[in-house]
């Protein structure tokens, strides 16, 4: 069973989670289909993309898989791995992805829905980050297109309880494009994007390269770029990593000793 479903029709690419089964999580598997449908989309010179789950979904995306990380030692969001891969993907597409939301989006998918050029959402959207929950470490570039979207202390809030923002506060804060009702949600991104797609193509991909270096412009210094993955390296090889993933997949709450 394909874990993603693509279409393009009128130069307007749909990309579809399809795995409502595991909650559309972002297992190995559905990311490699994921960029796969990234790459011919490309070829087939889309103009704008659609990143959608099925209609009617409780759960756009429950993120990263978390039976899939690794048991320790290694970082679990490195610069080869499929979810930053997936990430550049979308950062670097040639044109404008949207990313049209219903149902919940945690974690990892959350970044995914953030590093997309623009937000649709139905009233049912909830945005939860949620390393903190099961001892997870973020990267800096993770941290950063979070930065962009909400500012710093809204990022500080997302990250630090790990609570779902509800999709009216998510308009409020500036993280949707839009708010529309659930029947009206695919016939609004549609619109959107035949109107993107009526555009010029290369004006347009100039311009989201502009917006892509300019966001992406945060100089730091060797020392403290290693100081930033030493501390997240303290949490990768601690006792509460290992609790966290113990924990979710036993289906407990975590006792985390800060160890």
């Amino acid at each position: 069973m394909a874990l993603i479903l693509s279409d393009i029709k009128e130069a307007v690419g749909v990309l579809t989670f399809n795995n409502e089964a595991k909650r559309n999580c972002l297992s190995l598997a559905l990311l490699e289909e994921l960029h796969q449908a990234l790459t011919a989309l490309k070829t087939a010179k889309a103009r704008a993309v659609i990143v959608r789950a099925a209609p009617g979904a409780k759960v756009w995306s429950a993120g990263f898989n978390i039976e899939e990380l690794s048991d320790g030692g290694r970082d679990p969001l490195a610069y080869n791995d499929p979810l930053e891969k997936v990430l550049r993907a979308v950062q670097r597409f040639p044109a404008p992805i949207i990313a049209m939301i219903e149902g919940g989006v945690y974690g990892g998918a959350c970044e995914l829905a953030m590093v997309c050029d623009m937000l649709v959402a139905a009233p049912s959207a909830t945005f939860a980050i949620t390393p903190a929950r099961i001892g997870v470490p973020y990267n800096i570039g993770g941290i950063t297109h979070f930065l962009n979207v909400v500012g710093v202390h809204i990022a500080k809030e997302m990250f630090f309880t790990a609570k779902p923002v509800s999709a009216e506060r998510a308009m409020q804060i500036g993280m949707l494009n839009h708010l529309v009702p659930a029947e009206e949600l695919e016939t609004f991104t549609l619109d959107m994007a035949r109107a993107i797609s009526q555009n010029s193509p290369l004006s347009i991909s100039v311009i989201k390269e502009q917006f892509r270096i300019l966001t992406g412009s945060h100089p730091l210094s060797p020392e403290t770029f290693e100081r930033v993955q030493g501390l997240r390296r303290l949490v990768y090889d601690s006792h509460d990593y290992q609790e966290g993933r113990r924990a979710f997949l036993e289906k407990r709450a975590p006792v985390f000793k800060g160890e």
